[in-house]
């Protein structure tokens, strides 16, 4: 074992350590950084884990979330954190697996007291089967949408108390956007190619902290290492075994790539979110596969997890 892994293993039990004895808390940790897992299912029927969606933590406030898949609101709810403080959501798709309790959200905060401008940002579209993140809000919470009832939420005088603002990130190509950042997070995302479906790769920065969440990605660009450079935290989507073959590596990357990738990265920790029925109970397997390039920790994420970094 090298003097890297051992220090990353001393500082990750401590930050289980801390975990386990804030077990019968609502929070993952009063000090520091942390990343909660609300959703590290698939969107399957009978995976028993809510769909994928990640909460970042800084010092015990909820500051940024990563995809709303289905069942995150009831996870969002048993992490005790006040929607109040979220300044951000960020979209690696707009799939139902990564998007669908949006609205439940929206709908849930019109009797919160917050009145922090909230900014949704996603995707955009590909002019034809996917909207773009605009689009989409407008057929969820326009005049004329789906829930006419909050259409108030995202005009420009809205009377719920804050305003959402809805933000297209460029999908396609390879440049890399950092259009976002305030006194506590700096966000910044790159496109990242997963079939036809327009999708994107976040890097959260703070506290002198960094959390990349990729999202679903095969890595044909081979951008991710450099995005991820020195992350303290590799969320990937961990959805195929490595034995995979046809459509499903087009959608998603193996498990030595995502190794690969983490190494290249440097990254300090790897935790693998996304897990559906084609994964769970070949752990061990897809362990050996990332480990045969990656020598850092190596988590595999379940709901309400929190991982202190």
């Amino acid at each position: 074992m090298t003097l890297r892994t051992t220090l990353i293993t001393v500082g990750l039990l401590l930050s289980l350590l801390a975990g386990s004895l804030q077990a019968n808390s609502k929070h993952c940790g009063d000090q520091g950084v942390w990343v909660e897992i609300l959703g590290a299912g698939s969107g399957e029927l009978d995976d028993g884990q809510a769909s994928p969606s990640y909460l970042i933590w800084q010092d015990n406030v909820a500051r940024v979330l990563i995809d709303l898949g289905s069942g995150s609101q009831v996870g969002f709810e048993k992490s005790g954190a006040s929607f109040e403080t979220v300044e951000a959501i960020a979209l690696t798709q707009l799939s139902p697996e990564h998007s669908s309790d949006l609205p439940a959200f929206i709908s849930a905060a019109q009797s919160d007291t917050r009145s922090l401008r909230l900014s949704v940002l996603g995707p955009t579209g590909d002019g034809q089967n996917h909207l773009s993140t605009r689009e989409f809000m407008q057929r969820l919470f326009g005049a004329n949408g789906v829930y006419p009832y909050l259409a108030n939420a995202i005009k420009p005088r809205a009377s719920l108390g804050y305003r959402i603002r809805g933000v297209d990130v460029q999908a396609t190509g390879s440049k890399r956007w950092a259009g976002y950042q305030t006194e506590h997070v700096k966000l910044s995302a790159i496109p990242v190619n997963s079939g036809d479906t327009p999708s994107l790769a976040w890097r959260v920065e703070i506290d002198d902290q960094v959390i990349v969440v990729t999202g679903d990605f095969n890595n044909s660009k081979n951008l991710v290492a450099t995005f991820a450079k020195d992350a303290d935290a590799l969320v990937v989507s961990h959805a195929i075994p490595e034995n995979s073959r046809g459509t499903l590596r087009e959608l998603h990357s193996r498990p030595s790539q995502l190794g690969r990738i983490a190494d290249q990265a440097n990254a300090r920790m790897l935790i693998l979110g996304h897990r559906n029925a084609r994964t769970r109970g070949r752990e061990s397997l897809s362990r050996a596969a990332m480990e045969e390039n990656y020598d850092g920790p190596i988590l595999f994420a379940n709901d309400g997890e929190c991982w202190g970094l």
